[in-house]
């Protein structure tokens, strides 16, 4: 596949991520065996973490909206500086909701094989997002 249709097919996910449809958003993106070598430990590997990542992310920030800042591709790697605009309307990862306002930047590097993603790393500002909902001290 060209870097034209990675680049769409990223394109699209990113729509339905923001549109709040994350099983869209999962199967537009992923191959069933992608290596979400992002993932914290003790989820599943593949799309069965993929699927309790993002289920666990939507329920704390289900208006998320999903930014490119910079998409850069190469044969069939895409990588992408993002940041995610949301509020913290339900629990996440056993905190409650704050009503807060929150933005976390981050980069990812992922390698397409037929139209969808089949390895990925990330680098999310988690960090930064715990700050700005008051957990951890700035």
């Amino acid at each position: 596949m060209s870097t034209d249709t990675n680049i769409a097919v990223l394109e699209t996910a990113r729509q339905h991520f923001s549109a709040g449809d994350i099983a869209a958003y999962l199967t537009t993106l992923y191959a069933p065996d992608t290596a979400a070598h992002f993932l914290p430990p003790g989820l599943p590997p593949g799309f069965a973490g993929l699927e309790l990542f993002y289920g666990a992310f939507h329920t704390g920030f289900p208006d998320a909206q999903l930014h490119f800042d910079d998409v850069v591709a190469e044969g069939d790697k895409l990588a992408v500086r993002y940041h995610i605009a949301a509020t913290h309307s339900g629990e996440f990862n056993g905190i409650p909701a704050t009503g807060k306002p929150v933005s976390i930047g981050g980069a990812t590097i992922m390698r397409f094989v037929d139209g969808k993603v089949v390895e990925r790393w990330s680098q999310s500002d988690f960090l930064g997002l715990m700050q700005q909902l008051g957990v951890v001290p700035a």
